[in-house]
């Protein structure tokens, strides 16, 4: 039996069949994509396709014997969806196409997706990108977040929805798109070297103390 995360599965609570969800970074999807996922549901005759809350698209129901014909298929990276790494980014429309963004959210979400997703980390980590103070990505639980504001980006850290409920803590403020990215690369990098094994970014924050993680990933203040 393919064990759950293994070639890109996850295995459903029949115990016997499997979800695929090939990766779409920021939940942008293309009509050629689309087709492939139907024809690929219609083929294998799965039991669902569903749009899951990490914006991809799941096939469920698949048959063991199936998988690597699906995948051979889809044509389509696989996604991380289970396992101690970065899921995948979520971002709101932004200035793309939103009337309220006051940042470009899509073009954020597509550069932090292209660094992190999949990276190997201490615990599973989930990153929220929203173009205004709405927070449409739920930043406030997830373990880095960046929403935006006319002065630029507010990057918040340390929220979790699972287990005991975490609010993220806000680090900075009013940053642009260079500084934003550098410091998500400086607290991934702590997070990296300094938090134990299943401990979340948040739970790594409330063992060491905010102050102290601040101290650490920010410029010298």
């Amino acid at each position: 039996m393919i064990k759950d995360g293994e070639k890109g599965v996850i295995l459903q609570r029949d115990k016997s069949t499997y979800a695929v969800a090939p990766h779409i970074p920021c939940g942008v999807v293309s009509p050629e994509m689309l087709r492939k996922l139907a024809d690929a549901a219609e083929k294998y005759q799965v039991s669902a396709v569903k749009i899951t809350s990490a914006a991809r698209i799941a096939l469920v129901g698949i048959r063991e014997a199936d998988v690597e014909r699906v995948w051979e298929d889809l044509g389509m990276p696989l996604g991380h969806a289970v396992g101690l790494c970065v899921r995948s980014v979520k971002a709101c429309p932004g200035t793309a196409f939103c009337r309220l963004g006051q940042q470009d959210s899509l073009a954020m979400g597509m550069k932090l997706d292209a660094q992190y997703h999949g990276m190997d980390l201490p615990s599973k980590t989930k990153i929220g990108v929203s173009g205004c103070n709405n927070q449409c990505a739920e930043n406030c639980i997830k373990d880095i977040g960046l929403h935006g504001k006319k002065e630029g980006w507010t990057l918040t850290v340390g929220g979790k929805g699972t287990g005991k409920p975490r609010l993220a803590d806000t680090l900075a403020e009013n940053l642009d798109d260079t500084q934003a990215l550098a410091l998500v690369e400086k607290v991934v990098t702590f997070y990296k070297e300094n938090a134990k094994k299943f401990e979340r970014i948040g739970k790594m924050i409330d063992r060491i103390g905010l102050e102290a993680f601040k101290e650490a990933v920010l410029p010298q203040r």
